[in-house]
């Protein structure tokens, strides 16, 4: 009786100690990664000679952005892209949100002319010209060139098999 007792132990010990052992190498080797210095850079002696762990970082400085006038840059002009519900056709369809960023209730932020490279830019859905078109090859003009007004957005809606690379190629501010 002694003998299936023990029979039934040995693997219900095994499966509590198997997960408890691997628990105990993954924080070991977390301690491991700490006490070598690359979380918590220490000096370290060895040889003889000290030395530390040095970090560089990648781009030094503020951040710069590109200003067109006083009181607004380009970089304020956000372009948001995302998938949505394909036509009944079964086209994919896609909504982009062009968002003015600029702080400030100053007409210095109002943005116009934005300019976006856009490609070959077509869609199965009509869009409105005077909200996004596109004038030649790599330049879609938003808003018919109107500004867009500090914190205000506009979007619309396209449809092709892929999506379509935008970014702000140019845009300018008033005086």
């Amino acid at each position: 009786m002694t003998s299936s007792i023990s029979g039934r132990r040995c693997p219900q010990a095994a499966a509590f100690a198997v997960p408890l052992l691997v628990l105990l190498a993954f924080f070991s080797s977390c301690y491991l990664v700490r006490s070598e210095g690359r979380m918590n850079p220490q000096p370290t002696k060895s040889n003889g000679i000290h030395s530390t762990v040095h970090r560089k970082l990648l781009q030094q400085g503020a951040a710069k952005t590109d200003r067109i006038g006083e009181g607004c840059s380009r970089d304020d002009i956000v372009l948001i892209q995302g998938a949505t519900p394909p036509l009944p056709s079964g086209i994919p369809t896609y909504t982009v949100e062009v968002l003015n960023t600029c702080v400030g209730d100053d007409p210095s932020c109002a943005i116009s002319g934005i300019h976006i490279s856009c490609g070959w830019f077509s869609s199965a859905r009509l869009i409105n010209p005077s909200v996004f078109r596109r004038l030649s090859f790599n330049d879609c003009l938003v808003n018919d060139g109107r500004p867009l007004l500090p914190g205000s957005s506009l979007s619309f809606q396209y449809a092709n098999s892929f999506p379509y690379h935008l970014s702000v190629s140019s845009a300018s501010c008033p005086p």
